[in-house]
């Protein structure tokens, strides 16, 4: 073999073994890309050599405030005071791991508590039938963890859409006075009767005043008022208000008798971890829970998703909402494993945990490590909040749930918005299940939206004196044509505004107008009912001898008039990607 024969076979082995290694490097990235999909913290562990610092203090700062929280929202719900710390515990963990958002923090939460509380509530009591209410929770947190998961597996992420701003908004509002009146009962000293509506709280409490505890409310006004004063006049201590305020609360009322004057404290808190649980998957338990989860998860979801998106708007991290729906999804089911009720994105410890400097979601993972620190060494000592310093707190947590200064902008701002937030909010204070305050919300919102969309703008156009086509309405000097008829249609054609668009081009023909010119630059989307009505209505328009053309229509408003050969039946020479050349073409 020559020279070359050699070089050659060098140059080839050289090839084989360069496509070997490509290969291989290719089948690593591959795999790489599969691992990060399955397990998205690969994604973020890599930062955390550059960021575990402010993930530390952000994770510390997390934990004070998740310790009132805890117990506070297990009381929303109707749960014993650890089943709070159970969450918080474990929450987090689960959804650092498969999360999306790097800053947001996953637990419990008032609105979930207070649905998960409507929800059972109607099958066992948290009072009489403790064990089967704690059953029928855990099972509803792995079922609304179900539907979560569906939903993102599914890609499902834009459906969260769907439910207005102002649906929230109405919800969280009416939650934040629902919660608080639930709270008078702990506020008064007066045993209100399991289940009492609104009305019904006002109405015994007006007859029963004369049994309110002097001590219980003392405790309460003194909590309360302490948040209040730490959280607007004591900045450098305004995070840790309500744990503050609980700690004078309660040292107030073990000063004042404690027991002995009728004030109650949480009780024991078992110090030791999650016990093992499993959710009660029987035929009759899922049949009674199964609308209730589909609602709590959609409404979970939404809650996560909504407070991920506002962070990342400062983060400008690219939020991944699938993968955020995945994340809550497991962390409901697995945590339901752990004797945790139903959880999701934290308004509160998330809006904390990022203006504590997280960078990453180690500060989550650290948060729930250092309150399983605390609970092991000091979760004795929180059996000695009283009850009535609960109550304060959370009277001011439904306080802050109604968004003021949002309510006030939707008030000047549509009165469609204010319809909605209000039939939300009313029906969140007054039905009985919550679902449907939800789901009347977002009929309200989409019965607005149909009504908009079923009269879309037309505007009438003519020019101005430099020549220039625009709405006469803008100005006097601005005048049609007085041959061509020009109109703009601002919005789509379909089925739901066909017959506010047709009656205009019939009183347009009754109106004797000759030629037409249709500037549907606006319209972005044109079913079969409307292809077939164009289709009617330029062939009567031509039968009489008058004209009707289209310009600037785009060619995806197009594409059902292509495939279903409508443009071909009305005549291409009718359609025009620039206005000047259906005016010339009009005026011959």
């Amino acid at each position: 073999m020559n020279e070359y024969g050699h070089l050659f076979l060098k140059f080839s082995k050289i090839i084989y073994l360069w496509g070997f290694k490509s290969t291989i490097l290719d089948t690593i990235s591959t795999n790489n890309s599969i691992l990060r999909k399955i397990f998205p913290f690969l994604n973020w562990l890599p930062l955390v050599k550059k960021t575990w610092k402010d993930d530390l203090i952000a994770g510390l700062t997390g934990t004070i405030i998740a310790i009132p929280q805890a117990v506070a929202f297990a009381m929303i719900a109707g749960m014993p005071p650890q089943y709070g710390f159970y969450l918080a515990m474990m929450a987090p963990l689960v959804a650092a791991l498969w999360g999306a958002s790097y800053q947001l923090i996953t637990g419990p939460t008032t609105t979930s508590s207070i649905v998960l509380f409507s929800i059972v509530k109607n099958f066992a009591s948290p009072q009489t039938e403790t064990e089967l209410y704690i059953s029928m929770a855990i099972t509803l947190s792995f079922m609304a963890g179900i539907v979560k998961l569906l939903m993102g597996v599914f890609k499902m992420g834009k459906l969260v859409n769907f439910v207005s701003n102002s649906v929230v908004l109405g919800f969280t509002a009416g939650a934040g006075i629902l919660i608080a009146f639930k709270q008078l009962k702990h506020a008064f000293g007066i045993e209100v009767p399991q289940g009492s509506g609104i009305v019904d709280i006002v109405k015994y409490i007006s007859t029963h005043i004369s049994e309110a505890n002097v001590y219980v409310m003392a405790v309460a006004l003194v909590t309360l008022f302490s948040a209040i004063i730490i959280k607007n006049y004591i900045k450098k201590l305004s995070r840790l208000h309500m744990l503050i305020a609980m700690v004078i609360g309660s040292a107030l009322g073990y000063f004042l008798g404690g027991s002995s004057v009728g004030i109650e404290t949480v009780g024991h808190i078992p110090n030791h971890l999650p016990p093992f649980s499993t959710p009660d998957l029987s035929m009759s338990t899922v049949q009674k829970l199964f609308s209730g989860a589909i609602v709590l998860g959609i409404l979970g979801l939404v809650e996560a998703v909504s407070i991920a998106r506002s962070i990342a708007l400062y983060t400008h991290q690219k939020l991944d909402a699938n993968q955020e729906f995945i994340g809550q999804g497991l962390t409901n089911i697995i945590t339901s494993f752990f004797s945790c009720y139903v959880g999701s994105g934290s308004f509160t410890r998330s809006g904390v945990n990022f203006q504590a400097g997280a960078k990453t979601p180690l500060a989550a993972v650290l948060a729930a490590v250092f309150l399983m620190v605390v609970v092991l060494l000091f979760g004795s000592y929180a059996s000695y909040l009283s009850r009535p310093a609960m109550g304060g707190v959370i009277l001011l947590v439904g306080y802050n749930l109604i968004d003021f200064k949002h309510i006030k902008l939707i008030w000047k701002s549509s009165w469609r918005e204010l319809v909605v937030l209000a039939v939300t909010a009313l029906g969140t204070m007054f039905f009985r299940h919550l679902e449907y305050a939800l789901l009347a919300g977002v009929m309200f919102s989409f019965l607005f939206y149909l009504e908009r969309t079923s009269n879309p703008h037309i505007a009438i156009m003519g020019f101005d004196k430099d020549g220039k086509l625009k709405n006469i309405k803008r100005s006097r000097e601005i005048k049609e044509d007085p041959d061509v008829k020009i109109i703009r249609i601002d919005g789509s054609l379909y089925f739901g505004d066909l017959d506010s668009v047709s009656k205009y081009f019939a009183n347009l023909y009754t109106d004797g107008v000759r030629k037409l010119i249709v500037m549907a630059g606006s319209i972005n989307f044109i079913d079969v009912a409307s292809a077939e009505w164009l289709e009617q209505e330029a062939r009567k328009w031509q039968e009489d001898g008058r004209q009707v053309h289209f310009a600037e229509l785009s060619r995806a408003a197009q594409d059902i008039l292509i495939k279903g050969e409508f443009k071909y039946r009305i005549g291409y020479e009718l359609f025009h990607d620039e206005f000047e050349d259906a005016y010339r073409a009009i005026k011959g």
